[in-house]
């Protein structure tokens, strides 16, 4: 399987509200297998598979990630950030962190990366709850003047972490949620396509889950599918403070993530239990009391009711600029949803 997208999406900041630049990789990738594609007002970009075909199902993974967004350049050039979903402010103290300022120009939408560093004081050291508030960005800039020539209110901000490959099979980056899963729904349709599945497929990669949850509401409105698998990360327990009691024992390299929740439907988690036996892949399984927490839950309550499955990439340090998954993981779950969608074929 090639990694290259992935890799692609990960050094792409998308944080929520601004996922533009990985819908057009999306967009550039679904070309491989649609037969048409669109996106929408909430910003999702979707690469349907046999569009006039029966049988609909529909591929969720979010492209916005977690960030911040610049509120204010103060006079001395330092910005002011509040958060963009569930950061943790205090993993960003002295981290480097980048600004993606954009512009339209006579040339066209200009797009600039600009570098700062989340500024560290023996005041925001000493503090038992850091704020997204509390943190100041340094870009280097003598003055407001100087900054306001390189960045705005309103900017997004994010961590300047780069994918790193790991020992045994991990990869580290910030993003992956829920980057791995937007490179699972659209490497699970591309293989199902090699299968000449004559269902439809709608791929969905989706906007403001993080946030809002608008991406998948809109999707899946529009879409009215019959069913809808979700792909996002889920908290693996073997690492420092992993609790296998909570939630379930879950671990990087023991395979894709079924959710055992009333969010999910039971006949669906069989069914992709019985593709699971047909490829021998290993499966594990988290639980929720109530909500998910993902774009299942929104997609259940659209229409009049939409079955889910929620199928999960284990992932240590979430919402953390070093998050870390196995691309074992991430490969057996493209391999077994394309193989769920094969088997779904036939099912009227």
């Amino acid at each position: 399987m090639d990694f290259e997208l992935l890799y692609q999406l990960l050094v792409t900041p998308t944080v929520s509200g601004c996922e533009e630049a990985g819908q057009a990789l999306a967009l550039k990738y679904g070309k491989r297998f649609a037969h048409r594609q669109f996106t929408d007002a909430a910003g999702n970009a979707v690469s349907t598979l046999n569009p006039e075909g029966e049988n609909g199902i529909l591929l969720v993974g979010h492209m916005d990630e977690i960030g911040f967004r610049v509120t204010q350049i103060r006079d001395d050039g330092m910005l002011r950030l509040q958060s963009a979903g569930g950061v943790r402010p205090r993993l960003y103290v002295g981290s480097p962190m980048q600004v993606i300022h954009e512009e339209y120009t006579s040339g066209g939408l200009k797009t600039t990366v600009v570098r700062g560093v989340a500024a560290v004081t023996d005041e925001l050291l000493k503090k038992e709850s850091v704020s997204d508030s509390d943190l100041v960005l340094d870009i280097g800039a003598a003055d407001k003047k100087e900054a306001e020539e390189a960045v705005a209110v309103g900017d997004p901000v994010c961590a300047d972490t780069a994918p790193r490959e790991m020992m045994s099979s991990r990869l580290s980056s910030r993003a992956l949620d829920d980057k791995a899963g937007a490179f699972v729904v659209l490497e699970a349709a591309r293989l199902a396509a090699e299968m000449k599945v004559s269902g439809r497929v709608d791929v969905c990669t989706a906007t403001g889950e993080e946030t809002t949850g608008r991406g998948a509401f809109f999707a899946a409105s529009a879409v009215r599918p019959r069913l809808a698998v979700i792909v996002d990360v889920t908290w693996a327990s073997d690492c420092p403070g992993g609790d296998a009691g909570r939630t379930g024992d879950v671990r990087l390299g023991g395979g894709p993530v079924l959710c055992r929740s009333g969010m999910v439907s039971r006949e669906l988690n069989r069914r992709m239990e019985e593709a699971a036996k047909a490829l021998d892949i290993p499966l594990q399984y988290e639980v929720a009391g109530g909500r998910t927490y993902t774009d299942g839950d929104t997609v259940l309550r659209s229409c009049a009711g939409i079955p889910v499955v929620l199928v999960s990439v284990p992932l240590r340090y979430m919402h953390s600029p070093v998050e870390m998954c196995d691309v074992r993981d991430v490969e057996n779950c493209a391999r077994l949803i394309a193989e769920f969608i094969r088997r779904e074929d036939g099912r009227r």
